[in-house]
C-alpha cells in the first residue's frame, strides 16, 4: 500500500511538473533533430570565430550577398515560403531582377508621416471595432493584429480600402505561412493559392510600375510574398512583441497612457523591444567572392549566419532587462542594434514605414484597452501572444485571477505545443530537404528547364 502511495505521489508531481521542464527539453530535442537533418552548415557570426566586433564589418561586405544558391538552409525557406520563392524578394540573388523587384517594393511603400497615419488609423479602428463589448477580453496578439496589417497592406497595393474577402484570403494566407514557420502546423498550398490567384486577377488594377522581367504569375507571386507573407507576418508579430512588452510592464502602460503625446519616450520602447525580441532570428548570407578579413580567410560558397538575437544583448548594462530609457544615454548607431538589418545588406524595405504605423496601432489600443498578460514572452511566440483587454473606460486593471489563469493555461499549452513542433517541424525538415526546392531551382534554371510553383522543375 505504501509503495502505490509513494508511485501516486510521484506520478502526481511529475505530471505537476511537465510545464515546468518538458517544452525546454522538447524544443532542445527538435533544435538537434533539425541539425542532424539539415546537417551541419554555417557559420555563426557573433561566434567563436567572428566575434562582436566583425559582425558589421562582415554583414556589410559586398561579397556577403548571396541569399539562396549553395545553401542547404535555403530548402528550407522556400519550402515555408511557397509558393512562388524564388522571385520572393528576400530570396533572390543581387542582381538586375533583385534590383527591379527591390525598387518596385520601394515604390509602393514610401509614404509620407501623415498619409501612412491616417491609413493605418483606419485600418485599426476597423478592426478594433469589430471586437465585442465585454468587460474583458481575452486575445491572441498576433491573431488580433493581422487584419489590420492585412488591410493596410492591402491599401498600399492596390490603392483601395481592402474588402472582406481580400482581407479573410490575406489573413489566411498569412497565417498558414507563419504556423508553418513556428512548426505549429503544416503548409496548406491550397490556401495559399488561392491568394496568388486572386492577386493575379487583381494585377490590371494596381497603379504601381510592377517588375517587367516577371510573368504575371510571378508578379503575383512577388506581391503575395512580400506584401502579404512577409509584411503581415513580420508586423503582426512586431506588434505582439510591444504589446506584451507593454502589459507585462505596468509602469511603462501607465507612463504612455499618461503622455499620449511624448513620440520620444514611445519610440524608446518600440526600440527597446526590437532590442530584446528582434523579428528575425538567423539571417543567413552565402559569400560570392572571397572575404578576408585581418588574418581571417572566407571562401566562396560560405554561409554565414548573423545572430540577431546574440548580437542584439551583446554589450548592454543588464541586456536581459526591458528598460526603454537606456536609450537615453545611447544611440542605437553606436550599439549592437540592427532591427531593420543593414542598408549595405538588403535592409528591411519597411524600415520607415514600420514604426510610424507602429505608433498609430499602440496609441489607439492603448486608448481603447487596458492590456494585461502573463504569459510567456519569447522572441518566436509560438502562443501567438495571450493577452487580456480591459476597456479603459471601466477604470479598473486585470485581476490576480485572471492573470493566474491566464498563465497556468499558457504553460500547459507549452506542453502540447512543444510536442506538436517537435512533429510536424521534424517532419517540415525531413520534407524540405527531400523536395530540395531551392537546389532543384538553380539546377533546372542552369540548364534551361521550366520550374514550378514550389521552385521546382516543371
Amino acid at each position: 500500500m505504501f509503495l502505490w502511495v509513494v508511485l501516486g505521489v510521484v506520478l502526481v508531481a511529475f505530471v505537476a511538473t511537465l510545464p515546468y521542464w518538458l517544452p525546454a527539453r522538447v524544443v532542445a530535442l527538435r533544435m538537434l533533430v533539425f541539425a542532424r537533418v539539415n546537417g551541419a552548415e554555417g557559420i555563426t557570426v557573433p561566434g567563436r570565430r567572428f566575434g562582436l566586433d566583425r559582425f558589421r564589418q562582415l554583414y556589410a561586405h559586398p561579397a556577403a550577398n548571396g541569399r539562396s544558391r549553395g545553401a542547404g538552409l535555403s530548402n528550407l525557406f522556400w519550402y515555408w515560403l511557397a509558393p512562388g520563392p524564388e522571385v520572393h524578394q528576400e530570396h533572390l540573388e543581387a542582381g538586375p531582377r533583385y534590383d527591379e523587384v527591390a525598387r518596385a517594393t520601394r515604390q509602393i511603400l514610401v509614404r509620407g508621416k501623415e498619409e501612412s497615419e491616417l491609413l493605418t488609423q483606419g485600418c485599426v479602428d476597423r478592426v478594433l471595432d469589430e471586437l465585442p463589448d465585454r468587460d474583458r477580453l481575452t486575445v491572441r496578439l498576433r491573431d488580433l493584429m493581422m487584419p489590420i496589417w492585412a488591410e493596410l497592406y492591402y491599401q498600399l497595393v492596390f490603392a483601395e480600402p481592402c474588402p472582406p474577402e481580400a482581407r479573410t484570403l490575406i489573413v489566411d494566407n498569412a497565417n498558414d505561412v507563419v504556423t508553418a514557420l513556428k512548426c505549429c502546423g503544416l503548409r496548406h498550398m491550397r490556401k495559399r493559392d488561392r491568394l496568388a490567384r486572386y492577386v493575379l486577377g487583381r494585377l490590371g488594377d494596381i497603379k504601381h510600375a510592377l517588375p517587367d522581367s516577371l510573368s504575371g504569375m510571378e508578379v503575383a507571386w512577388y506581391l503575395q510574398g512580400a506584401f502579404f507573407n512577409t509584411a503581415v507576418v513580420q508586423m503582426s508579430e512586431a506588434m505582439t512583441h510591444l504589446v506584451l512588452a507593454v502589459a507585462e510592464h505596468p509602469e511603462v502602460q501607465r507612463r504612455l497612457v499618461d503622455n499620449p503625446a511624448d513620440q520620444d519616450y514611445l519610440d524608446r520602447v518600440i526600440d527597446e523591444t526590437f532590442r530584446l525580441h528582434p523579428l528575425f532570428g538567423i539571417a543567413h548570407r552565402i559569400t560570392t567572392a572571397d572575404i578576408e578579413l585581418g588574418d581571417d580567410r572566407l571562401p566562396a560558397g560560405s554561409v554565414l549566419c548573423f545572430s540577431y538575437p546574440d548580437y542584439h544583448r551583446a554589450g548592454y548594462p543588464e541586456s536581459g532587462r526591458f528598460n526603454p530609457d537606456r536609450w537615453l544615454d545611447i544611440a542605437a548607431k553606436d550599439s549592437s542594434f540592427i532591427p531593420f538589418g543593414i542598408t549595405a545588406n538588403r535592409p528591411c524595405p519597411a524600415r520607415g514605414l514600420a514604426p510610424v504605423t507602429m505608433r498609430i496601432v499602440l496609441r489607439e489600443l492603448l486608448r481603447r484597452y487596458v492590456v494585461a498578460s502573463s504569459a510567456a514572452h519569447t522572441r518566436s511566440i509560438p502562443n501567438r501572444g495571450p493577452c487580456l483587454l480591459i476597456p479603459r473606460r471601466l477604470g479598473r486593471s486585470a485581476s490576480p485571477v485572471a492573470l493566474a489563469w491566464l498563465r497556468a493555461r499558457d504553460r500547459w499549452g507549452d506542453v502540447r505545443r512543444s510536442l506538436v513542433q517537435l512533429v510536424l517541424g521534424s517532419y517540415m525538415v525531413w520534407d524540405a530537404r527531400r523536395k530540395r526546392l531551392s537546389d532543384s531551382y538553380f539546377e533546372s534554371a542552369a540548364a534551361g528547364c521550366p520550374v514550378g510553383r514550389d521552385g521546382t522543375a516543371a
